[in-house]
């Protein structure tokens, strides 16, 4: 209730302030200010709030008992706060509010703009509003369910706030340039601090990309660092027009023609902040992504926020697109404005490929039958357009701005041409578009380098540049480069797969219970596939085991063995039932409850081989929705069972017979194996087109 107070009041402000700011004249707004101040500590309060609550395990909280738990360690109590859909729009407020506080603190933004930015803050208001993580439990319970095994993982803890922290930052650049459309500013003073907001936030949505790329590789145990999931491009697509924008951006800014598309660019930017939000917080994804989240009536409230930004700024556009400088926008074929357009012109049909692909669920469903595109149509669609973007960025490299303003010609790139190819090739790649693809990444590179060297090119521009051209590299030698295998592999006999001999050591058990390894040795370097576990024993999420070597990874996802042992069984109470080792007789049964709707069950069970008789009593904490159990060993661990359920009457237990922990240990196990040559290259140029663009922000 306090936290849905402190929101009102947080929405009140903005708007409050937005009036100020509409009443106040040019320049001169000190109530907006204040009442923006206002606004943006009633946002930070309820954020604090809120974690207050999670370090308090208030459980009687629906948010705080679906994403957190007593026992999560203080890393991931912290990443609870945005584990949920309610969390997240919360996120996303704290930082969109944070941001305005330093726009009005510093007065970078005129009247108009800020009108606009708090016109976005009370619409995120709306959403948090709606889908509230205040809201109390229908039950109240002992202990939450904590994070999704997945999610507790360093990388997926930073992951999320980095795209966040893009998304949120996208709105600056978007209300400088409603600004100047409504303000009727022909000038060019505003693109300069547009820039550095851009390429701030083009830099974090870019990091939060990359790491859950890398998150992927390592923990899904998928086999890449990127499946074109719907979701994953639901954030792909914002950062392909912010860079689009950013480029147009560098265009205005010798011809101002341009203003026009660059003000179309960046609506269309922050309106595909909204509508992957849509997509991925409506349900329409529920059956084709594994990040979605479940449907809500927050989709409907979205969908129209979306509608809304984007008819408004494309409005806005028409109404005062003839009063936009006119003329050319570049001044030939043969120059650097020309060629940089027409890379832009590749990105935007990219990003329109990509566009229609995730957007397939959504657009099938009007059909009747909801359907998505496979892996093959983003490749078979992307990859010739990535060929040309390479080849246009080495064009722009070696021209200055202005008419057949060429440097001086080098055939160094026809060399890394060649070079990208060859490497390719020598590591087995032999389709033709993968390799043209290497060379033209190759020769992108060497132009980049090149054209800094004589000064035609910022530092940081360089280094995004041979970034982008190493991930092209990275992606044909990792990707179409990989080799893969299937085998079953019995502890301590070893096999050769892909060049390597690789041993399987094994399982080894956690003394807590809650985890396992599969032990590996490859090339002799011990390696460790780990699977957390679920109370009840069951696997609960599984990581890889990653061999990293020089000339690219060994990646080794294991497949569960099948415990063919393993027995279910029913018994009745006073009666024995046998396996072929042992008799079993269920004797009583005890009920204690546990609070929160908890009951601890304990089944008391006489076991016998023939000779001695031992006692077991198996328990199962049950719930609403079914329970837990551990399963207990039995004759110094020759065996273990595990209880399953008891009958309505208390006249039926039901346990499963496991094998002991050393046969589990000693079962044969399936892996899929495979090869991921030179991948650490790929993990390198995502941290120089981070690096680079953080160095573009100060022009150097």
């Amino acid at each position: 209730m306090y936290g849905d107070i402190l929101l009102a009041l947080a929405m009140f402000f903005s708007l409050a302030a937005m009036l100020a700011y509409i009443a106040g004249r040019s320049g001169e707004a000190p109530w907006g200010k204040r009442l923006t101040v206002l606004a943006a500590v009633f946002v930070i309060a309820a954020s604090a709030y809120l974690w207050v609550l999670i370090f308090q395990n208030r459980f009687d909280i629906a948010y705080v008992a679906g994403y957190s738990s007593a026992e999560l360690s203080t890393m991931y109590k912290i990443s609870a706060f945005w584990a949920g859909q309610q969390g997240s729009f919360l996120l996303w407020l704290l930082l969109h509010a944070v941001a305005g506080l330093c726009l009005c603190y510093r007065n970078r933004m005129q009247n108009a703009g800020m009108i606009v930015y708090l016109i976005l803050q009370s619409a995120l208001c709306v959403l948090v509003l709606a889908k509230s993580p205040f809201v109390p439990a229908a039950q109240v319970v002992a202990n939450g369910q904590g994070l999704n095994p997945l999610l507790e993982d360093p990388w997926m803890a930073i992951h999320p706030p980095l795209l966040f922290v893009g998304y949120a930052l996208m709105a600056v650049p978007f209300a400088y340039s409603a600004y100047a459309l409504i303000s009727g500013d022909k000038g060019t003073e505003w693109l300069e601090s547009a820039r550095k907001w851009a390429l701030t936030a083009w830099a974090f949505l870019g990091a939060g990309i990359f790491i859950g790329g890398y998150w992927a590789y390592k923990v899904l145990g998928w086999g890449g660092f990127w499946g074109w999931d719907p979701v994953e491009n639901s954030s792909l697509v914002p950062w392909l027009l912010a860079a689009v924008f950013v480029h147009l951006l560098a265009v205005a800014r010798v011809r101002k023609p341009t203003l026009s598309v660059l003000h179309l660019s960046i609506i269309f930017t922050y309106a595909s902040v909204l509508y992957g939000t849509f997509l991925t917080r409506s349900g329409i994804l529920g059956d084709f992504s594994v990040h979605s989240f479940s449907g809500s009536s927050i989709g409907l409230t979205i969908a129209v926020v979306n509608g809304l930004v984007l008819i408004a700024g494309l409005a806005l556009l028409m109404f005062r697109v003839n009063k936009l400088p006119q003329g050319e926008m570049y001044p030939g074929y043969n120059s650097r404005e020309f060629l940089v357009l027409l890379g832009t012109l590749v990105l935007v049909f990219i990003t329109a490929l990509i566009f229609l692909g995730m957007s397939m669920p959504m657009l099938t469903q009007f059909a009747g039958t909801p359907a998505s595109v496979d892996t093959s149509f983003y490749v078979r669609t992307t990859m010739p357009l990535a060929i040309v973007l390479m080849l246009v960025l080495t064009c722009a490299c070696i021209h200055r701005y202005g008419d057949g303003n060429l440097l001086p010609k080098t055939k160094l790139t026809y060399v890394a041409f060649v070079i990208g190819a060859v490497w390719v090739f020598a590591a087995g790649v032999h389709q033709v578009l993968p390799i043209l693809l290497a060379g033209a990444s190759g020769m992108a590179i060497c132009a980049s380098v090149y054209t800094w060297r004589q000064h035609a090119l910022r530092l940081g521009g360089m280094v995004t540049h041979v970034g982008l051209g190493l991930a092209m590299l990275a992606m044909v030698l990792a990707g179409s480069g990989s080799q893969e295998a299937q085998q079953e592999m019995t502890p301590g006999e070893p096999v050769t797969l892909l060049g390597h001999d690789i041993v399987y050591q094994g399982q080894e058990f956690a003394e807590d219970g809650r985890s396992k390894h599969y032990v590996y040795t490859v090339d002799g370097s011990e390696v460790r596939a780990l699977t957390k576990l679920h109370a009840n024993g069951e696997d609960a999420a599984r990581e890889p085991a990653i061999a990293r070597l020089f000339t690219g990874d060994v990646y080794i996802a294991p497949v569960p063995p099948q415990e063919d042992s393993q027995e279910q069984m029913i018994l009745k109470q006073g009666k024995m039932k046998m396996d072929e080792d042992y008799a079993y007789r269920y004797d009583n049964v005890r009920m204690e409850p546990q609070g929160g709707g908890k009951m601890l069950v304990t089944a008391e069970i006489a076991i016998t081989d023939g000779e001695t008789v031992e006692h077991a009593e198996p328990t199962i904490v049950a719930t609403m929705d079914g329970g837990t159990s551990q399963p207990i060993e039995i004759y110094g661990g020759a065996k273990r069972i595990r209880l399953t359920g008891i009958s309505s009457d208390n006249t039926q237990a039901r346990i499963e017979v496991l094998p002991s922990v050393q046969e589990t240990a000693t079962l044969p196990v399936t892996a899929k194996i495979s090869t991921k040559p030179f991948i650490w290259l790929l993990w390198l140029s995502a941290a120089l087109v981070v690096i680079g663009t953080a160095l573009g922000i100060r022009k150097i």
